[in-house]
């Protein structure tokens, strides 16, 4: 009998993570007017490791026997290293927020595509099919106008680097979470609220960041919840069958919602630079999403009679 990957189950489970994800940038826009980058990057994080362990209880009080894997010290430097690229992403974005539109960081991320391919295939070795290739040229050329304030002087943004950034973290941030995404996904998103978390907001109130508005804090920890803990929770069950690049495409979706919600709730205007982006990146994300499943080898299942 052959396990085949379920692969329809996969790219729901990748929507999904994408369309929870998309309400970071124009909430997290809103909420830095109240709250340093680094401190929010601490609390979104903890917020998600806050959230999934009240589902790690209402799992256990329900006596849910679980079939998942934990994780063991054979998968302990890629969970370090996961760690510390969640610390260092979306500290990243957040000052990319403080310096760009919510609508330009949001489109910026999918240059996560182009660097989770391309680890995926230098470091890890996954095969990335023509289709992609061309996807990720357009992504790339896509980022290339967004990155530049005026493309006519060449003068660079450097909130859109940070963005860029951000998205180079994930990339191998991706990969990383790739190589454990066999085992307990309330495990993996629980090491990145408490870990991650806690490690930014050392960093942030060792640089000096304080707030004064406690409403911020817990408006702060909810979009966590929702855009980090709950997001990263599907993510992780999407790359079990999709592996790390193919998950990246699909998640692709991400950005193009969080620049409906930025145009609408920040009333953000763009330029015609940012359309012909846009239209860029939509074949990009296209042709990425079009790519067919990464080959995998099948495996048999014994069954003993």
């Amino acid at each position: 009998m052959e396990i085949k990957p379920n692969i329809n189950k996969g790219i729901a489970f990748a929507i999904l993570a994408a369309s929870l994800y998309a309400i970071n940038a124009p909430f997290s826009k809103i909420l830095l007017e109240f709250m340093p980058p680094t401190l929010m990057a601490g609390f979104l994080y903890v917020g998600a490791g806050i959230g999934i362990t009240f589902i790690a209880l209402i799992r256990k009080m329900k006596k849910h026997e679980t079939k998942e894997l934990k994780l063991t010290k054979s998968e302990l430097p890629y969970t370090i290293a996961m760690i510390i690229l969640d610390i260092a992403a979306p500290i990243c974005l957040l000052f990319g927020l403080n310096a760009t539109t919510a609508a330009n960081a949001s489109l910026l991320n999918n240059f996560e595509i182009v660097a989770t391919a391309i680890i995926a295939l230098m470091v890890f070795k996954e095969k990335i099919s023509p289709r992609l290739w061309f996807g990720i040229l357009f992504i790339t050329l896509s980022c290339g106008i967004l990155s530049f304030e005026d493309v006519s002087s060449l003068h660079f943004s450097y909130g859109s680097l940070f963005v860029l950034l951000s998205a180079i973290c994930w990339g191998f941030e991706n990969n990383c979470t790739r190589k454990i995404s066999s085992k307990d996904p309330l495990q993996i998103v629980l090491l990145k609220g408490i870990f991650s978390g806690i490690g930014s907001l050392i960093i942030g109130l060792y640089m000096g960041e304080r707030t004064s508005s406690l409403w911020s804090i817990f408006a702060v920890l909810w979009i966590g919840f929702i855009a980090y803990g709950l997001s990263i929770y599907f993510y992780v069950y999407a790359q079990r069958l999709l592996g790390a690049a193919r998950t990246s495409a699909y998640y692709a979706v991400a950005p193009f919602i969080a620049t409906i919600l930025s145009l609408i709730i920040l009333r953000e205007v763009p330029d015609i630079a940012y359309y012909f982006a846009l239209a860029l990146m939509i074949i990009g994300a296209w042709l990425s999403s079009q790519d067919k499943p990464l080959i995998r080898k099948k495996t048999k299942l014994k069954v003993k009679k």
